[in-house]
């Protein structure tokens, strides 16, 4: 999906608004878009996050990459500042600027289209250029906003919101409630303030995806967040941005999944459970209830805990422990 952009930059430009320093970088090379390093092309400026995707910089055809000035990429073009991060999040706001919402007096705004059979409840609105499945119904109270996709035989329940670009398969249900697309929690510290990063991307669900009610999944930085076919959200869940969940997952409720995070296929998180940012858990692993996942997970194995280990040896701890009382009392004797 295109998301919008502003006006061309050349690098030079860009550094002159930023208040950095090109390195390896011709200041007339035209710069037109914020993309992620592994999408990058020579027209786009790249944002090197976090030193363990250094790999992914070095090999990055981007036309400028953002950095500080520790960091180190070779004869790759960069753009060094003190703050990278919030120069990340400035250049997204001129290079991909939200369009003004485009209201109607009518519940339906003329330019959506709805597909036959549908059956719309009084009090739900559809905005501009929202494209609506056949069989689809939405209850009352339902917002869709401008550029939404809605698949055949969708549900939306009463209260339901889909922010702009939101993308559903078919046949997917959405229960009371539930917030599809929000801005993701992004935020950067600039002389004592939490500046805002404004986040461009959107909410994509697989056919047969359902979502728990007053869940949340929020709209990834400049892609997508994305749940595949099948897998099932349960309610009071949160979904950070650019999350990505594959196939015929179980998310139970009050689960957290931190930005970024990654699952594979079948994976189970039990309740409560919840996950650092940036890491991948793999396809047929189980998380019990209230584990805490701070690094990646391996497939097709069980952890518990805070912080997660293998079931197994947090059950055998759990036992020491319920020993520990019979065993200070020996040793004392």
């Amino acid at each position: 999906m295109n998301i919008t952009r502003g006006p061309e930059l050349t690098c030079a430009e860009l550094a002159e608004r930023l208040g950095g320093t090109l390195r390896n970088c011709p200041g007339d090379r035209a710069i037109s878009e914020v993309r992620p390093l592994e999408e990058a092309q020579a027209s786009s400026l790249g944002f090197l996050a976090n030193p363990k995707y250094r790999a992914k910089a070095l090999e990055s055809p981007a036309g400028v990459i953002l950095v500080d000035a520790r960091t180190d990429l070779g004869d790759r073009p960069q753009l060094v500042m003190p703050n990278p991060y919030w120069g990340f999040a400035q250049a997204i706001a001129w290079f991909h600027p939200e369009p003004e919402p485009e209201w109607s007096a009518e519940p339906v705004h003329p330019t959506a289209q709805v597909g036959p059979g549908c059956r719309i409840a009084p009090g739900a609105t559809i905005g501009a250029r929202t494209v609506i499945g056949a069989g689809v119904r939405i209850h009352p109270g339902v917002h869709i906003a401008e550029d939404c996709v809605l698949g055949e035989g969708c549900e939306l329940f009463p209260g339901v919101v889909l922010y702009r670009r939101t993308r559903l398969g078919r046949r997917v249900r959405v229960h009371g409630n539930a917030v599809l697309g929000s801005d993701g929690y992004g935020y950067v510290l600039v002389d004592g303030r939490h500046e805002k990063i404004i986040q461009t991307g959107w909410v994509e669900l697989g056919d047969d995806v359902e979502i728990g009610a007053c869940t949340t999944v929020d709209r990834g930085v400049l892609g997508p967040t994305r749940i595949q076919a099948g897998t099932k959200v349960d309610n009071q869940c949160q979904i950070a941005h650019n999350v990505q969940i594959g196939q015929h997952c179980l998310i139970v409720s009050q689960t957290g999944i931190s930005g970024s995070t990654s699952l594979g296929d079948y994976v189970t998180l039990a309740g409560k459970v919840g996950t650092a940012g940036h890491i991948h858990i793999g396809s047929r692993s189980t998380a019990t209830g209230n584990t805490m996942l701070g690094k990646d997970v391996p497939e097709g194995v069980v952890v518990s805990g805070y912080l997660a280990r293998p079931h197994r040896q947090w059950l055998e701890c759990q036992a020491a422990l319920n020993r520990l009382p019979a065993i200070l009392k020996a040793l004392k004797a």
